[in-house]
């Protein structure tokens, strides 16, 4: 089963300096999916509305599947395997339903372009806690930190 999720933020982890993506669902459901400096880039790019002055790598998507007349329905985060998460971005040109495997950074800043809704199935949700609950206690508080996260901690994403 799958569960709809929106992109609450995006944030620094304080041990790694790597970027985080924090996905939440209506309820305290929290998924936070590490990425790239520059997909996290690419996302706070969207999030904020900044527009650039040539198309990025995900603009141009948006405009190659607009140009195909392709219509992205929704992504969903399918699995996690071994600390690496995998996505697939649901799509349909001329009545026929097309997937497309992708990483999550890639279909998440897609899905900010194209306004379609995330998704995370409910065993990647599952894995994920017991992945953070059988680690060390460090990964322990970062959960409960990253449940615990109001609006005014998600601040604006600086490069």
């Amino acid at each position: 089963m799958e569960v709809e999720m929106k992109i609450r933020g995006l944030m620094l982890d304080p041990v790694t300096n790597t970027p985080i993506v924090i996905l939440r669902d209506s309820g305290d459901t929290v998924l936070p999916i590490w990425v790239g400096v520059y997909e996290a880039n690419a996302i706070a790019l969207e999030i904020e509305k900044v527009s650039t002055p040539r198309p990025m790598t995900h603009d141009l998507i948006k405009n190659v599947l607009a140009g195909l007349d392709a219509h992205v329905h929704k992504i969903v985060v399918t699995e996690l395997k071994e600390d690496t998460f995998y996505a697939v971005i649901w799509m349909e040109r001329e009545g026929r339903i097309i997937s497309v495997d992708s990483r999550p950074s890639d279909a998440l800043a897609l899905a900010l372009r194209v306004d379609c809704p995330i998704f995370v199935e409910e065993e990647v949700l599952k894995t994920s806690k017991k992945a953070s609950g059988s680690a060390e206690a460090s990964s322990e508080e970062m959960r409960k930190f990253l449940e615990n996260l109001g609006d005014e901690d998600l601040g604006r994403w600086k490069m």
